[in-house]
């Protein structure tokens, strides 16, 4: 079997995890990575990686890559995949697509007319789990669907002094708190029901009017009580509430938050029929609460003899080894770099037409906000 060879732009937190994921993928190794920070090629020495380019064109011109991963800030997700498709490179994006959903468009027909497999990493679907859910109402299982809730709580820019890239518009899109986090629960709501989202109304809340920047400081950094700093304005919002309406008519509610204490990476996704309804929380991502009205309620693990078919191929633990955030990364480049092979295969990983439509949603919440009334998507 070929080996592919994998590339990386942006090597940060999320670059790594995708450099640990594509290790576990059989015929598959990283040939190069392109960051503009110049410790990362002592990393790539370090980590056996054996070209390290400080710009991604650079890269691209000169080494023969099948796919590209591009793990890099927002503001440079459209060049970086154009790029890419217009090498002949099949590309795995980090979410947001693009930070216009038009340019969203312009990429996924671009792929599509080259003939370009195309992946957004909208995570949380890949979960084993989460497919149980898609699973169990294919199988009708639950009924009628009659309710659907999501949240997304974070804290992690909670204090004045917490500080992030995603503040401005500049590089992070106009929309933060929906596009970071609340992309996620669309795309996975939309996966476990198959229907679309069709329109939305959006209020949307900003904690502080200005953050305390201090330059050189990273992500989650706790260095927030040495004083000094300049002031920088918030462009973009906090939390968010979201009523949604699917394509069948079925409301639903999303409320999302990064500045919300005590919460860390808290995604759960309810949804009942007239039968059972099912329960995800991501923090404890190897169960399924199965709520029951005349019998006590089920707590299902993720154990290959108790799933449905539709998940059982992504059960690669015994149960009681908990699958997590890297595994639902596995699951998903497993099956993206299936169809790299094997392009007439089905998939279950976002593509860049399902990246757009959830940037056509995100769009038409930031303008819900604005107008205050219902936004439909088209």
């Amino acid at each position: 079997m070929k080996v592919l060879r994998a590339a990386i732009t942006g090597m940060g937190f999320i670059g790594r995890q995708h450099m640990e994921a594509v290790g576990r993928m059989p015929s598959v190794a990283v040939a190069a990575v392109a960051d503009p920070n110049p410790s990362v090629r002592s990393w790539c020495e370090e980590n056996g990686v054996p070209n390290y380019y400080a710009n991604y064109r650079e890269m691209l011109e000169k080494e023969e890559i099948d796919v590209l991963h591009n793990c890099s800030p927002n503001h440079l997700h459209y060049e970086i995949n154009k790029a890419a498709i217009e090498h002949g490179c099949h590309v795995y994006s980090e979410k947001p697509l693009t930070l216009k959903s038009s340019q969203a468009g312009e990429l996924a027909a671009m792929a599509a007319a080259k003939g370009i497999r195309s992946a957004v990493n909208y995570n949380y679907r890949n979960n084993v789990m989460v497919h149980e859910m898609k699973g169990r109402i294919q199988e009708e299982r639950i009924g009628r669907i009659s309710h659907i809730q999501a949240e997304y709580l974070q804290d992690w820019l909670l204090y004045e002094t917490d500080y992030d890239w995603r503040i401005s518009k500049e590089t992070g899109g106009d929309s933060r708190a929906t596009g970071d986090i609340g992309s996620h629960c669309f795309d996975a709501l939309q996966f476990i029901t198959g229907r679309k989202i069709t329109s939305v109304y959006a209020r949307y809340f900003t904690l502080y009017q200005e953050r305390i920047h201090h330059e050189g400081r990273g992500t989650f950094s706790e260095r927030r009580n040495e004083g000094g700093g300049r002031r920088v304005p918030v462009e973009t919002e906090d939390a968010a509430a979201i009523l949604f309406q699917m394509a069948d008519g079925m409301i639903g509610t999303l409320n999302i938050s990064q500045v919300c204490a005590g919460k860390k990476n808290g995604m759960k996704i309810l949804i009942s029929g007239n039968k059972e309804s099912l329960e995800w929380e991501q923090e404890r991502p190897d169960r399924l609460l199965i709520g029951k009205r005349d019998q006590g309620n089920e707590l299902l693990y993720a154990d290959r003899k108790y799933l449905t078919e539709y998940a059982r191929a992504d059960a690669t633990l015994p149960g009681g080894h908990p699958a997590g955030w890297t595994d639902a990364m596995a699951n998903s480049l497993r099956d993206f770099y299936h169809t790299v092979r094997h392009p007439e295969c089905p998939y279950r990983y976002a593509d860049f037409e399902q990246g757009h439509y959830v940037a056509k949603i995100v769009e038409a919440c930031y303008e819900s906000n604005v107008k205050n009334c219902w936004i439909d998507i088209e």
